[in-house]
This record gives C-alpha cells, sequence and structure tokens, in this order.
C-alpha cells in the first residue's frame, strides 16, 4: 500500500509544475524582431530593390505615455506590436560614458537637472526618466553598452550625432559593436569617409537632401550600398528627383516625420499623411510614433518581399 504522505508530496509536485507552466507561459511575450546578424545582412536589409517592405525608425525610441524616449524599455514595448529599428542619441558623462539621452541637460526627460556632462554614470543612475508628459517612471538613463547589448538579436540602432567626438564613438563602436550591425547618423561625407576608414563595413544613416550632398557623397568614396538616406521631413511630391538618384544606387530613402507629420493633431490626418509617405516613394519612415505608423500602414505593406526574411518573431520569456 502507498504511503499517503507520498501521495501527497507527488500530487504537490505535480500542481507546482502545472503552476510554474501556467505562469512562465502567462509571462511569455512576443516580439517583433528585425534579424539581422552581421554588415552583409545589414546591407541586404537595407539594399533598395523596388519591391521592399517600407522599414519604420523609431525616434528616440517612441513618444508614449508610460515610456521615455531613448530607454531600452520604451523600444523593446515598440517590437511589440512592430518591428522597427531605433535612433537614438549618444551622450557623455563626467566620466566619459555614453549614455542615451537627447538633451545636453537632464530637465526635459529626467527628474535631474544640470548638464548630463556634469554626472558621472553612477550618479545619472540615480535619477529616473520621464516619459512624454512629466511622468517619472521606474526607468534608468541605459548605457550605450546596454543598449547594443540588449539590440543584439532583436533590431538595428542608429546613433544620431551629439556630443560625442566621432573618434571617439569609432572607437567605442570597435569595442562593442563586432558584428558591425550598429549604424552611424553621418550630416556630410566628411563624416562618412572618418568612420569608413576606420571600418570598412560600418553602414551609415546619410543627410542626403539636395543634389548637391548626393555628388559630394557620390565622389567620397564610400559605398553606396553601406547607406540609407535621410532626404528630409516632409514629402517630396512632385520634386522627386532625389529618389530616382538614390534608388538608382540601391540606397533606401528615410523621411522623418518626427518633426512634421507626428504633430498633426489629427490622428486620421496623421494616418494619411504616413500612407503618403509610403506612396510618394520613401522606403524608411521614422517617427516619435512607431506604433501607430505600422497600424496605419498595414494595408500597404506588400506581401512578397525578398526582405521578410529579416523580419521575425521571437518569444521572450519573464520567469
Amino acid at each position: 500500500m502507498i504511503n499517503k504522505n507520498i501521495i501527497w508530496s507527488i500530487s504537490l509536485v505535480v500542481f507546482l509544475s502545472t503552476f510554474s507552466c501556467k505562469e512562465i507561459v502567462k509571462n511569455t511575450e512576443t516580439l517583433q524582431v528585425i534579424k539581422v546578424g552581421n554588415a552583409k545582412d545589414l546591407r541586404d536589409f537595407f539594399n533598395y530593390t523596388g519591391n521592399d517592405i517600407p522599414i519604420i525608425s523609431g525616434h528616440r525610441g517612441q513618444k508614449t505615455i508610460g515610456y521615455a524616449e531613448n530607454s531600452i524599455e520604451a523600444l523593446e514595448d515598440v517590437l511589440k506590436h512592430t518591428p522597427a529599428f531605433f535612433e537614438i542619441d549618444p551622450r557623455l558623462t563626467k566620466d566619459s560614458v555614453i549614455v542615451l539621452m537627447h538633451d545636453a541637460t537632464l530637465e526635459r526627460t529626467t527628474n535631474g537637472t544640470g548638464k548630463v556632462s556634469d554626472y558621472t554614470l553612477q550618479e545619472l543612475k540615480k535619477l529616473r526618466l520621464k516619459d512624454a508628459h512629466g511622468n517619472i517612471l521606474d526607468h534608468q538613463i541605459p548605457t550605450l553598452q546596454e543598449a547594443i547589448q540588449w539590440s543584439k538579436g532583436k533590431t538595428i540602432l542608429n546613433l544620431d550625432k551629439k556630443d560625442v567626438p566621432i573618434s571617439l564613438m569609432a572607437e567605442v563602436l570597435e569595442e562593442l559593436d563586432k558584428e558591425t550591425t550598429v549604424m552611424v547618423t553621418v550630416h556630410n561625407a566628411e563624416q562618412a569617409m572618418f568612420y569608413h576608414e576606420k571600418n570598412k563595413d560600418r553602414m551609415f544613416s546619410a543627410f542626403v537632401k539636395t543634389e548637391a550632398d548626393f555628388e559630394k557623397f557620390d565622389n567620397s568614396g564610400v559605398p553606396w550600398s553601406q547607406m540609407i538616406a535621410y532626404i528630409g521631413p516632409k514629402i517630396k511630391g512632385e520634386d522627386n528627383k532625389i529618389y530616382n538618384l538614390l534608388n538608382s544606387k540601391g540606397v533606401m530613402c528615410m523621411i522623418s516625420a518626427a518633426s512634421s507629420y507626428d504633430k498633426l493633431e489629427v490622428m486620421s490626418e496623421r494616418h494619411k499623411a504616413y500612407v503618403d509617405i509610403i506612396k510618394d516613394g520613401a522606403s524608411i519612415i521614422e517617427s516619435d510614433y512607431p506604433i501607430e505608423f505600422y497600424k496605419a500602414i498595414k494595408s500597404v505593406i506588400p506581401k512578397n518581399s525578398p526582405k521578410n526574411k529579416y523580419f521575425q518573431e521571437i518569444k521572450k520569456s519573464h520567469y
């Protein structure tokens, strides 16, 4: 005869195991990721083919209640809804650590005061970030290293130019980004040439707003295959020659709605503008509202594209 205590113990183990499994399932989230593992993948992902899936860039992550710009939490929340890559802002601390912060000062986005550069990393980590409505969140200022580590296998980071000297940025990226999958924003051909000399595989988000800009980059020696082009904040309409110039080189064109169409107060007007950006010829759209942008353009996303292989789902479990 089986001892009752043994039966009770077995039942308890089965119950706890079942409960634990349910909790794991309950706390499992799906992330919509861009699976780019190396520099070759990155070039192929951004190569213009004419049959590409519109690519969303989250400007500083996103601008949503409950999430702070330039926070890892904001970036990951976007991936729960749509694949995207992210423009983020590197700044230097007093002890020369690179952190993510758009402004030179702390007041707008944290509960601190003064300049970022007057604080050490340890001091900055004691602060908490705010969302766009000024609500203080339980989110810390991330370092660039933390952001890059988080991004691997999930997305692509595009580093804007703030107060970090490009010589230091190039040096740090060689240490933190062995796969060369982090992009760098360059405002002119000279900056691109500097980074390219340091790493021949580095990918750039280049300011190419005019034909004169195009000529400078075309003569720079930096391959067009390693660039996307930011062409401005508004639809080009009839003045679309820049699309033709860049697309002929295999370069995707990016419109940033952050300073233009994102500011439309009526949601339906924003959604129409987002779709019009795609119809106008842009391949990449940068927005403060990447989740909303995805919902607006779902109907115009091509079902068959050579880029489908880069868009995947992964499970993230919270134990």
